[in-house]
């Protein structure tokens, strides 16, 4: 395999802690649910004459026992892995922008936020949903494959009311590029993603460069945020785990309230694993609303004042500090040398008077055989009766080394990976002899109107089906 060959991750999850274990009866009477209802993403309603999408994979997922990536990654400590070439096995069968569009998988959250007269409930709605577009990375510990030099992905989902567009605009840096409209035209949801990784002998962390920006049109209101932290853990020995960690500011540009969310790393006991709190805030700097939950699970919301009531009763509360003292002393020595998942602890313990946001989607039972993938994953590489004479010739359901390894032929999954990267590399090699630059199809390099930064902004025209001068890539 040549040195050249990219290797990025979206290290981008996820078991569900399901129920609200250890949260009191008194708890659950005092919260508010949040109104309105996730709708089904597992398939569309039969009365609309479309059949149900698929909830499984043609073939489960290959046996990662025994590998190691040691031999591999032992001289990369330190160092950015943007041209370390990965086997296959280590992958799942999706391209990184099949994942990218994972984000839409709670887009509910976002017509709810259209749907709000109150500028605090719809950035608190926004909040919720930028939380859940990283839901679905918990345990996804596969990487997706690299996208190729102008490919693309399309999604079109009536029932939830979008469509949207993502292309691979850069090969080196690695960039992807998405746009998601509404087909009621009442939100545009659109970034572009440069995924910079590290390894650490231990971990591979995960720095998700790049702006994301929702408009809510009917509003005229316009929110930027960028999204954690990602970290897996025991990549050379030991069980996969992934935390998020750092701060998530979503800005409102338009009224200037702000949301600031921590996502807190695991800490050395597993206490603050998955943990995501923070606040609202307004132009004046008040405090409006705090947010608190698990990323992996539920986003809550409640009044700063009961919130601090809660947290002032907790430390008055019973406790031997210095058996805890005692327990933490012995859990240091026992982990002295070791990245081991730590326990989930209890779930969320839900103040009183607290609005539950966003709640995530159970997964399949046969998820952990099938890539940990979530239901709504099942069906991104899908490819319905009818859809290849419509598609782009660019979209990666279309590539054969994704489609060979979601069928479960790995070794012709493998040989057609190195094709594709060949005449990938072919490709550079005589636009550079003819001295021409590459030009991207649906995308264009440009400045975020509301944060000033550069960004890749969609030009259009990609859903007239005109497909006639995309480039041959597979």
């Amino acid at each position: 395999m040549n040195g050249e060959e990219e290797f990025y991750d979206a290290v981008t999850g996820l078991e569900s802690d399901e129920s609200y274990e250890g949260v009191s009866e008194a708890s659950f009477k005092d919260a508010i649910v949040f109104e309105g209802t996730q709708e089904d993403s597992d398939g569309l309603p039969q009365e609309n004459g479309v059949r149900e999408r698929r909830t499984t994979l043609p073939a489960p997922m290959f046996s990662r026992n025994n590998f190691s990536v040691w031999g591999i990654l032992k001289k990369c400590i330190g160092l950015e892995l943007s041209k370390i070439a990965m086997p296959i096995v280590l992958n799942e069968p999706l391209s990184f922008l099949q994942r990218i569009s994972e984000y839409m998988e709670h887009t509910y959250l976002i017509h709810k936020a259209c749907s709000m007269p109150d500028p605090v409930d719809r950035i608190q709605a926004v909040a919720a949903f930028a939380v859940s577009a990283v839901a679905s990375q918990w345990d996804r510990t596969g990487k997706p494959f690299n996208p190729l030099l102008g490919e693309t992905y399309e999604l079109i989902r009536e029932a939830e009311g979008y469509r949207l567009i993502s292309e691979q605009v850069s090969h080196h840096p690695p960039v992807s590029a998405f746009h998601t409209e509404s087909l009621k035209q009442d939100f545009v949801f659109h970034g572009s993603i440069y995924p910079k990784l590290k390894f650490w002998g231990k971990s591979v962390e995960a720095e998700p460069r790049g702006t994301i920006t929702l408009e809510l049109l009917n509003h005229k209101e316009a929110y930027t945020w960028t999204n954690p932290l990602c970290c897996v853990h025991n990549i050379i020995l030991g069980q996969l785990w992934i935390e998020q960690y750092g701060t998530v500011e979503i800005l409102n540009h338009s009224t200037g309230d702000r949301c600031v969310l921590n996502f807190k790393p695991c800490g050395m006991f597993g206490k603050e694993l998955h943990k995501v709190e923070g606040y609202i805030q307004d132009k004046n700097k008040r405090r409006r609303r705090v947010l608190y939950g698990k990323w992996t699970e539920c986003v809550w919301s409640v009044e700063p004042q009961e919130y601090e009531a809660q947290r002032k009763a907790e430390r008055k509360g019973p406790g031997d500090s210095r058996k805890h003292k005692q327990q933490d002393d012995v859990a240091v020595l026992e982990n002295e040398d070791a990245d081991d998942m730590p326990e989930v602890q209890e779930t969320v313990a839900v103040v009183p008077g607290s609005t539950l946001l966003w709640r995530v989607a159970p997964r399949p039972a046969h998820s952990a055989q099938m890539y940990n993938f979530t239901s709504f994953a099942m069906s991104l590489n899908e490819l319905e009766p009818g859809m290849e004479g419509t598609l782009s010739p660019t979209d990666c359901r279309l590539r054969p080394d994704i489609r060979a390894m979601e069928n479960g032929d790995i070794d012709t999954a493998s040989a057609e990976k190195e094709r594709l990267e060949e005449k990938q590399r072919a490709a550079r090699k005589e636009r550079a002899k003819d001295e021409e630059e590459w030009s991207t199809r649906w995308f264009q390099s440009g400045t975020n109107p509301y944060t000033g930064s550069q960004d890749w902004l969609y030009t259009g025209g990609y859903f007239d089906r005109k497909y006639t001068d995309c480039p041959d890539i597979y």
